[in-house]
């Protein structure tokens, strides 16, 4: 189930001369507070282990508390060497035919779904019916009826359904959200926020412009950054949406999914956040304007290191390892046994695919949809 293409966003956005960089700033994030817990950490399994797995896997080694306790692939090589890498034991290890095993399995408390869009909604009902709690990367899954019937498998197993938001718990998004929802500037008007990678040629092609495993191209891959990041800044949820399909240059590449798509979210407030999201072209940047100044970042919802300033001056955050941010800070509740916070649940995944199924629905008919 393995055999797709997972090209790394860092080189896609050119900004992959600054991966090694990135890293090294993001490995001295938690090893001074590790060695002052000794407590007992949630058991992690990864489901999945294509590339951001991989960026996930590594991150443990900052992770205060939790550990990279299981595998879940359907490659019996990656099965191997990963094991061996991680040191995760054979016993922890599953593919896709006996991943149901995992029930019996009492070294491992959480399965953190990291496969195709597409196969979200299985993996996260099969991991709660064998009572692991879940996260889940974004987007959710592929409609809104599946988030819902995910919300409640995860509800009736008795277990908690997280999403893989990592700029949730990142400082300098900390500090969008603040500014934004707290009115620092004032009441914001104008929000303008895109990502967007130049895609490459691959044959077999890459899973993400394969409409039955993506759901979609920039809008679901990357598009929902720019809707989290819209949502949390104005502490509103959008009531309407107009959007655009943009031209297609390369019909073969993207002969199932859009090159790239913009879009105009309008609030309750009468602020307004305009998004592209885009395979052809390189785009990274936040600015919000509110009534007595701005504030913005660029680099601003990719991998970073991110870098902003205000109408006031630079903002100036430490650079944190966003991946062990997430897990621990999700980890952490579960492990206190406390419900988790609703703005990283399922919830808050449901909410993100209200709006991206009004998106495609509105470009699709050229007119504005209420959301």
């Amino acid at each position: 189930m393995e055999n797709f293409s997972r090209r790394s966003f860092l080189q896609k956005v050119g900004i992959g001369a600054r991966t090694a960089t990135v890293l090294a700033t993001q490995s001295s994030f938690a090893h001074a507070n590790q060695q002052h817990y000794e407590g007992k950490k949630l058991n992690i399994a990864l489901c999945g282990l294509g590339r951001y797995a991989g960026y996930l896997a590594d991150s443990f080694v900052d992770a205060k508390y939790c550990n990279l306790a299981g595998l879940v692939t359907g490659t019996p090589q990656k099965a191997k060497d990963w094991g061996k890498k991680y040191n995760v034991p054979a016993e922890n290890i599953y593919n896709y035919q006996n991943f149901d095993e995992i029930v019996k399995n009492k070294n491992i408390d959480l399965v953190y779904i990291v496969l195709p869009n597409s196969m979200h909604k299985e993996y996260v009902i099969r991991a709660a019916k064998a009572g692991k709690h879940v996260i889940v990367e974004k987007p959710m899954a592929l409609t809104v009826k599946d988030c819902q019937e995910m919300i409640k498998a995860c509800e009736d197993a008795g277990v908690q359904l997280a999403m893989g938001y990592r700029l949730h718990y990142e400082p300098y998004h900390l500090e969008l959200k603040r500014l934004g929802q707290d009115k620092v500037f004032g009441q914001v008007r104008l929000i303008e926020v895109s990502l967007g990678y130049k895609t490459g040629n691959s044959i077999p092609k890459e899973w993400r412009l394969v409409k039955a495993l993506s759901g979609g191209g920039p809008l679901m891959n990357l598009g929902v950054y720019c809707i989290q990041s819209s949502r949390y800044v104005m502490g509103e949820e959008p009531i309407a949406v107009t959007a655009q399909f943009g031209k297609i240059t390369d019909n073969e590449k993207y002969s199932e999914v859009e090159e790239s798509i913009t879009w105009q979210l309008e609030f309750p407030s009468g602020a307004v956040a305009t998004s592209t999201s885009s395979y052809n072209c390189s785009v990274d940047r936040f600015f919000a304007s509110a009534d007595d100044g701005y504030f913005e970042l660029h680099p601003a919802v990719s991998y970073g290191p991110f870098r902003g300033r205000t109408s006031k001056g630079e903002l100036n955050f430490p650079d944190v390892n966003q991946q062990a941010s997430q897990m621990d800070g999700i980890g952490k509740v579960i492990l206190d046994k406390q419900k988790l916070p609703s703005h990283i649940t399922g919830e808050e995944g449901l909410k993100d695919m209200n709006v991206i199924e009004a998106i495609y629905e509105a470009a699709r008919i050229g007119k504005r949809v209420l959301v």
